[in-house]
């Protein structure tokens, strides 16, 4: 229970209840980012707190609080909401902030996604390391039981809604008929405060719900979109009811994919290309972040759009750090997390959805013909291989294709002369190693795919 090396990861706090972390720790680690905060110029006098709708998850953040305010701090409490209302919270009220969420993971899991005022994140080499080793410490001490406390409550929801309805004008678009796929998450609670018509002026939009009861326990599918089998009731549910389109958020709605009237998916590199280009509309030669498996079409698209493309490694800490840096507009992940200057440079999902949205009502193309200007690649998608050795196995692969040009900014990759390339990162937490490959042809793309796995799994 109190190794906490086993669930603090590189950018959050996440494992299994009661398994592996409790309301216990919860107290441990509340009062460890408060002694954070209260030695940091960081210091603001009071800490906001989101949940999501996980059964472990109202109990887990009271504990924290209780923590928090052992520590001399308030805490304001959101309450229920998704992360990135977490971070617009952050953001708008300036406050460091902590949201109780395990994203995607199975129901027995749970976690924490901490960051200071103004939603800049927090990592290992940012705070979290210490985090860490102060609630270790306290927990080895005999951490006490969690104490009710007093908090100031504060409902978000319609602000963080009104605020994305600044960014992006929907009211003007033709009618369009959207399936959402929440997965029991989040989405549930936010995209009808968003999108729908419950408190803010009515859009011209048709949403046709799928699985929007907040369950913890994804009674459906898991909420994960990124693996395909998740996204198959929604691919069916946008043909059945002739939608324009599909969106399904994964559980505490960060994250959002794209099935087009069709029922294809879209890739998250199509939409950071599209997004990015409406951006650049706003604030001309501004700086794109785009992590090194997205598309060659990304910074293609944002060259010719007048942007100035900046590649980093895989992971939000990097994103987030070199947006910061470069004062960028825009930065998207494969992994479809979009993240905006206008929104503190965190993520959101959902305002990425209202570019997509707004950039399709505003045409009269279908999805499928419209998106097709953004996809000029075949990808393989990410493919895992267990690899005991993997700075070996990466040598050997190298080694095989002497007349590529190659860098290791993450991982190895390989670039060749017909446009292909190929990316192998070795996992930070397991014996694996991920491949991603891209072509200007299927044929390609499926040769080179095969030739490295080859090689890899030998």
């Amino acid at each position: 229970m109190s190794e906490l090396s086993q669930i603090v990861k590189a950018y959050d706090i996440r494992g299994t209840v009661p398994q592996q972390w409790d309301e216990r720790t919860a107290v441990a680690l509340g009062r460890a980012f408060a002694q954070l905060l209260n030695a940091s110029p960081e210091r603001r006098d009071a800490v906001v707190i989101a949940h999501d709708m996980r059964a472990t998850s109202p109990g887990l953040a009271r504990a924290f609080a209780a923590g928090v305010a052992a520590e001399g701090l308030e805490v304001v409490d959101a309450g229920l909401g998704s992360t990135d209302m977490l971070y617009f919270a952050s953001g708008v009220l300036d406050l460091p902030g902590a949201m109780f969420t395990a994203s995607h993971n199975p129901a027995q899991y749970n976690g924490i996604k901490m960051c200071y005022p103004g939603a800049r994140p927090i990592g290992q080499s940012t705070g979290l390391a210490e985090i860490r080793d102060r609630a270790q410490a306290l927990l080895d001490a005999g951490e006490p039981a969690p104490a009710d406390v007093a908090v100031q409550r504060r409902d978000l929801l319609s602000e963080y809604a009104a605020h994305l309805r600044t960014l992006v004008d929907l009211r003007k678009i033709r009618p369009l008929k959207v399936v959402v796929d929440a997965g029991n998450g989040m989405g549930g609670y936010t995209v009808p405060t968003v999108l729908g018509d419950a408190v803010h002026e009515a859009l011209p939009l048709t949403i046709v719900p799928l699985y929007f009861e907040l369950d913890g326990t994804f009674p459906n599918h898991e909420a994960n979109p990124l693996d395909p089998a998740n996204l198959v009731d929604l691919q069916r549910a946008v043909v059945e009811h002739g939608a324009d389109l599909g969106l399904a958020f994964d559980g505490d709605a960060d994250r959002c994919f794209v099935i087009d009237e069709r029922g294809a998916a879209v890739s998250p590199s199509a939409i950071t290309a599209l997004v990015a280009v409406r951006e650049l509309a706003k604030a001309p030669g501004s700086a794109i972040i785009h992590n090194l498996i997205t598309s060659s079409a990304v910074p293609e698209i944002v060259r010719e759009h007048g942007g100035e493309p900046v590649r980093t490694r895989v992971g939000h800490s990097f994103i987030k750090a070199e947006m910061a840096r470069r004062n960028a507009i825009f930065g998207g992940e494969h992994s479809a997390h979009y993240y905006f200057r206008d929104f503190w440079f965190a993520d959101t999902g959902m305002l990425a959805a209202m570019h997509l949205l707004a950039a399709l009502g505003e045409q009269e193309r279908p999805l499928s013909e419209f998106a097709a200007a953004y996809e000029r690649y075949a990808a393989s998608g990410e493919i895992n291989s267990t690899v005991a050795d993997q700075q070996t196995k990466l040598a050997e692969v190298r080694a095989a294709y002497p007349d590529a040009t190659c860098d290791e900014l993450d991982g190895l990759t390989l670039y060749f002369a017909d446009g292909a390339w190929a990316n192998l990162r070795p996992s930070n937490t397991e014996p694996l190693l991920r491949l991603n490959v891209e072509a200007p042809t299927a044929d390609r793309m499926t040769s080179l795919r095969d030739e490295v796995l080859a090689l890899v799994r030998r």
